[in-house]
């Protein structure tokens, strides 16, 4: 068992049934061209992460621990995008539209692929999900108790909006979850911290967090 100096308690887990979840790492959210960006967001805060996820997903490949790596994008006739998804908002483009790394947010276009060095190595799951919350319309939760995973860490962008759906899709499966706090990011930084609050308020009422310098 390893016990982690988290909030608001310490957290203790196995490796042998804990996975780390890396939620969107893709090029249309951290890099400039992207669906982020026509967004009209500043991409630079979400590559700044990188180095820690790398470290992060290092640290749980050490110790075989299962990792699963998950991309937002839809299917190229955008049949899995509902309008109300697609539509929302004033983007100079939307999901579907032809960019500069290919049509944004669709599977199989160059945005829709991780950021370089934080693909999937062999045996580590990849999952692609049309929504914001990696457990809707996936086979997620069937891959984690097939495999007897009681505990979750996590990291990825953004912190709350995919990262914090999940998590609280998790808890509402019985999932013991963890947030890597230098692992996600948000393109507003005041949204980062009030989900970290939130996800550890009230006795961890979604889960844990902590930073990745806790990790021994």
């Amino acid at each position: 068992m390893i016990t982690l100096a988290a909030a608001p308690f310490p957290y203790r887990f196995d490796p042998a049934s804990t996975a780390l979840l890396v939620i969107d790492m893709q090029r249309d959210f951290v890099e400039p061209g992207g669906f982020g960006e026509s967004l009209g967001n500043d991409v630079s805060r979400l590559a700044a992460i990188v180095p820690t996820v790398t470290k992060l997903l290092d640290w749980c490949r050490t110790r075989g621990m299962l990792v699963v790596h998950t991309r937002e994008a839809h299917r190229p006739d955008l049949a899995d995008c509902p309008p109300a998804k697609r539509m929302r908002g004033a983007p100079s483009l939307r999901i579907g539209d032809p960019g500069p790394m290919g049509r944004i947010l669709v599977d199989g276009e160059p945005g829709a692929g991780f950021v370089p060095g934080l693909t999937p190595a062999p045996g580590e799951l990849e999952l692609v999900k049309p929504g914001k919350g990696a457990f809707h319309a996936t086979g997620l939760d069937a891959l984690l108790r097939a495999r007897a995973i009681s505990h979750l860490l996590f990291a990825g962008v953004t912190t709350e909006v995919c990262v914090q759906t999940t998590m609280r899709e998790a808890n509402d499966r019985g999932y013991e979850c963890l947030l890597v706090e230098d692992a996600t990011e948000s393109y507003f930084p005041a949204f980062r911290q009030a989900t970290l609050e939130m996800i550890r308020a009230q006795g961890a009422i979604v889960g844990w967090t902590a930073p990745f310098d806790a990790f021994p």
